[in-house]
């Protein structure tokens, strides 16, 4: 991922990105790409919304481009008010009718087979689950990126004499030096560089982990 890096796990680095969001929408510039998606899975907890006001409103923007629910762009609010007082009980007739309703659909709802039709429901996804499930997206989103990434280089070989057979050399240099990203070009191009000599120009192409 390019551009600032934030260790979001720590207070100093959260508070360095909440006031580097405070004129920005995105991580990199002005659309939403993986460097959004992948500082977001480092994230262990929401921001606060009221201690960290733009890192939350990035946090959030970012939680419903990539799906995630139950998050809201509401902050905190104060304590509920107190519950009033429950009204007196209602008359005993209405009272009886209630439970003669309850005990039709009680009545309803018995299976004598015992059988229950309703699915059970799924449980939901917890915060922590949420974020490493993005974590491990990121990660495997980044190693493709890197997997696909190749350093070209061009290669410059000069013989000691006239006498060399470059064509033999070329053909030596590129069965004989092999590695498992290194990629020969398909041919060479002889140039001259003087009193009848040439030299090899050749390249190749290798990973990107393995051009250091």
């Amino acid at each position: 991922m390019g551009g600032p890096k934030f260790d979001v796990t720590t207070d100093k680095g959260i508070n360095a990105f909440n006031g580097f969001m405070g004129s920005k929408s995105y991580v990199e510039g002005y659309q939403f790409s993986d460097a959004d998606s992948d500082l977001f899975a480092k994230f262990v907890s929401c921001p606060a919304a009221d201690k960290l006001p733009n890192a939350y409103r990035w946090f959030i923007h970012i939680a419903a481009l990539n799906g995630v629910r139950g998050l809201s762009m509401a902050a905190p609010s104060a304590a509920p008010a107190t519950a009033p007082e429950p009204k007196a009980a209602a008359a005993p007739k209405k009272a009886a009718k209630k439970v003669e309703a309850k005990a039709e659909d009680d009545d309803d709802d018995f299976d004598v087979f015992g059988d229950d039709d309703e699915e059970e429901e799924e449980p939901k996804e917890t915060r922590a689950e949420m974020l490493q499930r993005m974590k491990i997206a990121a990660e495997e989103r980044l190693a493709i990126k890197e997997k696909k990434q190749r350093t070209l280089v061009t290669l410059e070989v000069k013989p000691w004499s006239t006498e060399t057979d470059l064509k033999a050399l070329w053909t030596k240099i590129t069965t004989e030096i092999a590695q498992p990203t290194l990629k020969w070009g398909q041919n060479c191009h002889l140039a001259d560089v003087a009193y009848g000599i040439k030299k090899i120009c050749m390249s190749f192409t290798m990973g990107m982990q393995d051009s250091s």
